[in-house]
């Protein structure tokens, strides 16, 4: 269920978006507002759960994380219990991050960090070691063109 927001809730995600360690005098003066009700917005929103978990963006590749891969997995198996293995052993790999169940031909989508193919592939062994798949396919992405998190509000 959508949430209600107002034009001047917009102006602050926004600009929590955009810089979110900046202070709350900066998105007042921004926003047009004064630091105490952007305070109170803030924290309904958060309350609300339109604000969640906030994080700073690392930079994958200066980490030494040169590979992206995007993985298309066709399963044959759709029963609870492998579900449940499948869903365990993406949770609980970190080079995981993200991983969507999709409508078509293909069942599920990863995006796959990694430092190289050799990481890759020993992510795929151990991937494959735990649930049974019955077709996996590797994009390797060549260049990130546009990346963000951010929520056209």
């Amino acid at each position: 269920m959508a949430v209600r927001i107002d034009e001047l809730d917009r102006k602050i995600l926004r600009e929590l978006q955009a810089d979110a360690s900046q202070s709350l005098d900066d998105i007042a003066k921004t926003v047009g507002s004064s630091k105490t009700p952007v305070w109170n917005r803030i924290r309904k929103m958060r309350e609300a759960g339109v604000i969640g978990q906030q994080t700073v963006v690392l930079d994958a590749e200066k980490l030494g994380f040169e590979a992206c891969f995007f993985v298309l997995i066709r399963t044959s198996e759709h029963e609870a219990g492998w579900q449940a293995r499948f869903l365990n052993a993406l949770r609980s790999r970190p080079e995981v991050l993200e991983a969507h169940r999709l409508a078509g031909d293909i069942d599920y989508i990863l995006k796959v960090r990694v430092r190289n193919a050799r990481a890759y592939d020993e992510f795929y062994q151990a991937l494959i070691s735990e649930v049974n798949i019955y077709n996996v396919t590797a994009l390797l992405s060549m260049e990130e063109i546009k990346s963000t998190a951010a929520v056209p509000v």
